[in-house]
């Protein structure tokens, strides 16, 4: 008996672990116009992440709040990315995303910057891990098509091992030497 429900709650708590975290970034009290008059419903915007580099969103509507933000977090887990970070806190390089009127730019930051980041982003990049992050949203203040530009400019980041193992090359060949530029300045000084 001990032991079967030792292998039903083992079940359980790896079905269950909050292995991922949930931010409700929107919720909207929506109407639709029916003959006896209106009936209104819930429109919730849910992002999820592991904070380890995976990060997705969803949306759901339902007659009531919380069966809106259930059906918007299992669209999210549903449909999440992978985003490769540097050193586990910020991204590779600078970049853009565009959804729509929406556009953001996302910029690395030296450690110790945090998040700098509007609402919906701010949530996308807590949801993904990022500990430092300079971000502009431009154009577009809707939050649907801020995490979708977001999610877009995501997409686009490419690791220096990608694209090292694209062009049939060694990581250190793609990055820029660092010990020959600051050589480089002292000897500049001098002459």
């Amino acid at each position: 008996m001990a032991r079967e429900d030792n292998r039903r709650g083992g079940r359980r708590d790896r079905d269950e672990a909050p292995e991922f975290a949930d931010r409700l970034v929107a919720i909207n009290r929506v109407s639709k116009t029916v003959k006896g008059g209106k009936r209104f419903g819930f429109a919730a915007l849910v992002v999820v992440g592991d904070q380890k580099g995976r990060v997705g969103f969803g949306k759901g509507k339902a007659k009531e709040v919380p069966e809106a933000i259930r059906k918007a977090t299992e669209q999210a887990k549903r449909q999440m990315i992978r985003v490769q970070l540097r050193e586990g806190r910020t991204l590779h390089h600078d970049m853009e995303g565009r959804h729509g009127a929406g556009k953001v730019v996302m910029r690395t930051a030296p450690e110790g910057t945090g998040i700098i980041a509007g609402g919906p982003m701010r949530a996308v990049f807590e949801m993904l891990g990022v500990k430092d992050v300079v971000s502009k949203s431009i154009g577009s203040q809707n939050p649907y098509n801020m995490i979708r530009a977001t999610m877009d400019g995501l997409r686009k980041e490419s690791s220096p091992r990608s694209v090292a193992q694209r062009r049939g090359k060694k990581v250190a060949d793609i990055l820029p030497k660092r010990d020959e530029a600051p050589a480089a300045a002292p000897a500049e000084a001098e002459a």
